[in-house]
């Protein structure tokens, strides 16, 4: 084969073993993690200085700037956490990815197939799912470092191609076009994390005297500035059709990487001196990997401690580019409020965002038995078909949310809790739905638009409102405990429940006096026993409600009231 074509294939195909490794550490991580990473995200926010110590943990230990970026958005989309908040996330987060370019730093290629078995027999032979998952870790980890060591066995011809080492020289010595070159190897791959690998497996290629770099440092960082300027635009363009404030965070991402490549630009070689003299002494060869490791994270290091204190102006500047306009927190009753198809992949914002959109629906119906408390025969009409529309809307959104939690479960990343967390949603989504479908065969019913040629009297009417009035009061509490956990709930709402009970037995009393006075017509009885029934029914539905709410206290539905 071709020379140049065995150095191409090694490099993309080891390029493609990288990135795969470091994707499937990521996901096993979050597996293994993901819950309790959101907690420390929800946790060490409270101040700039936390919020960024939160973005680099959550992102050393996931091995993914991308997933704490995504939560990041995700929980301001679902209101969790402030713009400010979420950009001292993706400080921190900037230094925590350069953890991954320390890892690879190390010179473990002896152990590499060593990870690689025991990671392998971990995950084939344990069943319980946490273990599985760090089993997977281990493998993933040791697929990284093969990548890398494939990429570095194919480099090795290029530093003796005159061509190439001229090339290289150009580069080196012209800092902007490697920041050029190196912001357009992150377009191509996609993850700014394996186009360092490559870089720091290029830069360690010997020049002829087999000592010296074949870049050298002060040629690598001009790339290293690129790189993050690269990541800066995967982000924008990920963000595009996402929520404003997702689009902002994006934006902030892209302003600190970019003020920052143009600030370290003007001072490479003192820069480099600087991470030589504080990194590991010997040959350039043997230690430059551990040095642009050094001054990837010097940098972000650098950045986070100039724009830390200038929190409030980046949002102001993010506010200005991209502006709120008046109408951008009115939500079509018929749209999804939170759901976001871009953040499925992320189950722990994902299921944060689904809990909201549940709630979200739940007001609706709660608006639907307003309704039809203040339907009266001036109005019928016309509130009759605003509810029955209402429902419709209400049944469309209910269908969003269960393709939406499919769409997460078909990504493959759910743990057990987040299963069982995803079943009760459902369970919650249901009894929601049953009472917009009992509200809108109620409203049918009581506006003559069942087919039934009679109609109910004015007082049967009058006792229907009364009902729907004290099951309003229900649901209304029902909804209250559901995002408080109030533990006074259950005795309430059965009060409530015995209450209904009572009522129902008085109208149906009160109907066959109205059948015995020509009052009501003999034909309605079977048509208001059934409205009865349906009010019964969302009785239940309430209590059930409530029932799911403290049964499972551990549920977390919302964080703060919506």
């Amino acid at each position: 084969m071709n020379e140049t074509l065995k150095i191409l294939f090694g490099l993309f195909g080891g390029l493609a073993i990288f990135i795969f490794g470091m994707n499937m550490m990521s996901e096993c991580l979050q597996k293994a993690a993901g819950e309790k990473m959101k907690k420390i995200l929800g946790l060490l926010t409270k101040n700039p200085l936390l919020g960024v110590l939160a973005g680099a943990l959550t992102t050393a230990v996931l091995q993914s700037s991308s997933a704490t970026t995504v939560m990041a958005i995700g929980f301001v989309s679902a209101g969790l956490m402030t713009l400010p908040q979420a950009i001292s996330i993706i400080l921190g987060a900037n230094i925590g990815t350069t953890m991954t370019a320390q890892i690879i730093a190390f010179k473990i290629s002896d152990y590499i197939y060593l990870f690689i078995a025991v990671g392998f027999i971990i995950s084939f032979v344990c069943k319980k799912e946490k273990i599985k998952n760090i089993g997977q870790t281990i493998f993933a980890f040791g697929l990284l470092f093969e990548g890398i060591e494939t990429m570095g066995g194919v480099m090795k011809p290029l530093a003796g191609s005159p061509f190439f080492t001229d090339l290289i020289e150009k580069v080196a010595g012209i800092p902007i076009l490697g920041i050029f070159v190196g912001t357009l190897m992150t377009l191509v791959v996609q993850s700014s994390s394996a186009t360092i690998a490559v870089l720091q497996n290029f830069a360690a290629q010997p020049c002829a005297d087999g000592v010296t770099s074949i870049i050298g440092l002060a040629g690598a960082i001009p790339i290293l500035l690129g790189d993050n300027i690269g990541t800066t635009i995967t982000a924008l363009l990920a963000s595009v059709g996402q929520s404003k404030d997702a689009k902002r965070t994006a934006v902030a991402h892209s302003i600190f990487n970019i003020s920052g490549a143009f600030l370290f630009v003007w001072f490479v070689k003192p820069y480099a001196a600087l991470i030589q003299y504080i990194s590991p002494k010997g040959n350039e060869v043997d230690v430059i990997s551990r040095q642009i490791a050094n001054a990837h994270t010097g940098f972000n290091l650098v950045m986070t401690l100039i724009w830390l204190p200038l929190i409030g102006l980046l949002v102001k500047i993010v506010m200005i580019i991209i502006p709120k306009k008046d109408g951008d927190s009115v939500v079509p009753v018929a749209a999804t409020a939170y759901l976001d198809d871009k953040l499925a992949s992320q189950p722990t914002v994902a299921l944060h965002l689904v809990t909201k959109e549940v709630i979200h629906c739940g007001k609706l119906v709660e608006d639907i038995l307003l309704k039809i408390r203040e339907v009266s025969d001036k109005n019928e009409e016309k509130l009759s078909n605003d509810i029955i529309q209402s429902v419709e809307q209400e049944h469309a959104i209910y269908e969003k949310i269960n393709d939406y939690i499919a769409k997460v479960f078909a990504e493959g990343v759910v743990t057990e809790e987040q299963v069982s967390a995803s079943t009760r949603l459902m369970n919650i989504l249901c009894d929601i739905d049953r009472i917009a479908n009992w509200s809108k065969d109620i409203t049918q019913l009581l506006m003559g638009k069942s087919g039934k040629k009679s109609k109910l009297s004015k007082e049967a009417k009058k006792d229907i409102r009364k009902a729907v009035r004290l099951i309003l009061e229900m649901y209304a509490y029902a909804l209250h405990v559901l995002v408080n956990e109030d533990e006074t709930g259950k005795k309430n709402i059965q009060k409530k429940k015995e209450e209904v009970l009572l009522l129902e037995e008085k109208m149906r009393k009160a109907h066959m006096e109205r059948v015995g006075q020509n009052k009501c017509s003999v034909k309605m009885t079977a048509m208001y026993n059934g409205i009865l029934q349906d009010i019964d029914r969302m009785g239940n539905s309430c209590v059930n409600l409530v029932d799911m709410a403290l049964e499972n206290p551990g549920m977390e539905l919302l964080i703060e009231e919506v």
